[in-house]
């Protein structure tokens, strides 16, 4: 398996690759449209709480339309943001302030750092 995570194939399964790879390497990823209102709020969310994240605008990448059909396989739905904590899918915009409203999105980022921390 000589392939670079920068080049991509035509498989189904190379955009899944690059969306667990990255899932896996980040603690917070949202895959998020430039154009698209939900997906600034969920990033303004992590911004003024101080957490770092990755963000993949997938109306800027080539195959961003690949990737919204892998995102739509892993978990169930088309639409931005998909946001992942932890290796987690958590859901959406609404959802994650949802989970942040409980006092629940905080510890589960927290976990991860905690976890990437142990492993260095």
């Amino acid at each position: 398996m000589g392939s670079s995570t920068s080049s991509l194939g035509k498989s189904a399964s190379a955009p899944v690759n690059q969306i667990q790879e990255t899932i896996s390497d980040n603690c917070v990823v949202i895959f998020s449209k430039t154009s698209c209102s939900y997906c600034t709020r969920a990033k303004n969310l992590f911004r003024d709480m101080g957490i770092k994240y990755k963000v993949v605008e997938l109306d800027m990448l080539e195959c961003g339309n690949q990737f919204q059909d892998a995102l739509y396989r892993m978990t169930g739905e088309r639409t931005v943001p998909r946001i992942f904590v932890n290796g987690t899918f958590i859901g959406g915009a609404t959802d994650t302030h949802k989970l942040h409203k409980e006092g629940k999105l905080l510890p589960l980022v927290r976990q991860c750092y905690l976890k990437k921390s142990k492993r260095k």
